[in-house]
């Protein structure tokens, strides 16, 4: 894990980037997998469980948030990966988050 955080800090993205741009990572921050890549946006999305008291039952959704990929992890990121993402200030009209770090690989998962 330490390694692939050295080969992003080795790369300059001059980008809004965590780790080399003008953006700070602050408040809630968030774990999922990758469902989409548009461009330099990722669409990361993980499953929760809430209950439901008046039916007693449980149930499985899913949450989506749009998070900004910078240059420095492009090449290191592909579909289905585990990765945390950390808030930041919005940086377009649905972009309120940063990718910070890839967790494990999609072929690692199990």
């Amino acid at each position: 894990m330490e390694k692939k955080k050295q080969k992003a800090t080795e790369i300059e993205c001059k980008d809004r980037c965590p780790y080399h741009g003008n953006v700070s990572v602050r408040g809630r921050r968030f774990e999922g997998e990758i469902a989409k890549i548009v461009g330099q946006r990722a669409v990361i999305e993980w499953e929760r469980i809430i209950y439901y008291p008046k039916f007693e039952r449980y149930a499985r959704l899913k949450s989506k948030l749009h998070a900004h990929v910078p240059k420095c992890l492009i090449n290191e990121i592909k579909l289905g990966d585990y990765v945390e993402i950390g808030e930041c200030r919005p940086l377009s009209k649905i972009i309120h988050f940063v990718l910070t770090k890839k967790i494990r690989s999609k072929e690692e998962k199990k």
